[in-house]
């Protein structure tokens, strides 16, 4: 009987320690050795010099007081995180309340498009992906601009809105003003969920493509209706494109500046607003820095909840 031959990464071990073997062999086999950690350096550096040591250098920013002409110094005032915490807090909520409201109009729109895509679109798939993708073509800011035409008073949707009287409804519930949507909540999450929405749609059509189409043709035998078939197969096994979408999602959007910057008023402003104004305007670094570490803080602790809840924990 034949025996089983030992892995190559044990040989190549012994081969370095082993002292009956030339010396020559033993370092080939210490280089081979530390080969995957060469292929990791590359990346590991970059992850120092362009997160961790600005994280330190946030850190400690955060933890300084004085003044622009007087220079800043690290006096450990970890009253600044309070500070910015009670002082900021609406915005906070704003952030993370334009986030989610996005992140779920994004899996509304994406899923249909996405299932569409894996499933029934044939030979027009490709086509289908370059237009999902054909935005990013198309800088951020210039996409943003569009839709302050878009939504301008005298635009197409202001028009739509009022022929169908559904502006007075939306002014009620408060999403929208004075009949019009420019620079009101609705704008502003419209903008997150447009800009966002190719990061929901992608890897839900990973998840969905990889579904084998002949569960569904046992779940029909099994005489399941189409709407159990998703209920029961589709949607548990495209959960992970689902969790990853949300993710891709929620979490820059929660950042996002520009889409209340250009499409809201000073009603509407974000959390990442308020870092940007202290960082470039106000010029209070301390502050705009422990602004930054308790999104970062919060944005971690919401993910890491949503992830258990959700029963992705193999994703992390």
């Amino acid at each position: 009987m034949a025996h089983p031959q030992a892995p190559a990464a044990d040989s190549a071990t012994d081969s370095a320690t082993d002292p009956e073997v030339p010396p020559a062999l033993r370092a080939a086999a210490r280089r081979k050795k530390l080969v995957p950690y060469w292929l990791l350096l590359p990346g590991i550096l970059w992850l120092l010099v362009f997160f961790a040591a600005p994280l330190v250098y946030q850190a400690s920013t955060s933890v300084q007081t004085g003044s622009l002409e007087e220079g800043f110094e690290v006096t450990w005032h970890f009253a600044t995180y309070w500070d910015a915490a009670t002082e900021y807090y609406p915005q906070f909520l704003r952030s993370v309340g334009y986030a989610a409201t996005a992140t779920v109009g994004c899996l509304a729109l994406g899923y249909p498009l996405a299932y569409l895509i894996a499933f029934k679109a044939g030979r027009w798939r490709n086509v289908l992906m370059i237009l999902v993708i054909a935005p990013f073509f198309t800088s951020f800011l210039i996409r943003t601009l569009a839709w302050k035409t878009i939504l301008s008073d005298g635009g197409p949707v202001v028009s739509a809105l009022n022929s169908l009287h559904i502006l007075g409804l939306t002014d009620a519930l408060g999403i929208t003003e004075g009949h019009r949507v420019l620079a009101t909540p609705l704008a502003v999450v419209c903008g997150l969920t447009y800009n966002f929405l190719p990061f929901m749609i992608l890897p839900l059509y990973t998840s969905l493509e990889r579904i084998d189409p002949r569960l569904h043709e046992a779940a029909g035998d099994l005489y399941a209706k189409p709407l159990t078939t998703f209920r029961k197969v589709t949607f548990p096994l495209s959960m992970p494109g689902v969790v990853a979408g949300t993710l891709l999602t929620f979490i820059p959007a929660t950042g996002d500046y520009i889409n209340a910057e250009l499409l809201g008023s000073t009603d509407q402003k974000m959390i990442g607003n308020v870092i940007q104004s202290q960082f470039l305007r106000v010029l209070d670094y301390p502050t705009a820095a422990a602004l930054s570490f308790i999104l970062m803080a919060a944005i971690l602790a919401m993910v890491t909840l949503y992830i258990r809840k959700s029963g992705t924990e193999d994703l992390v």
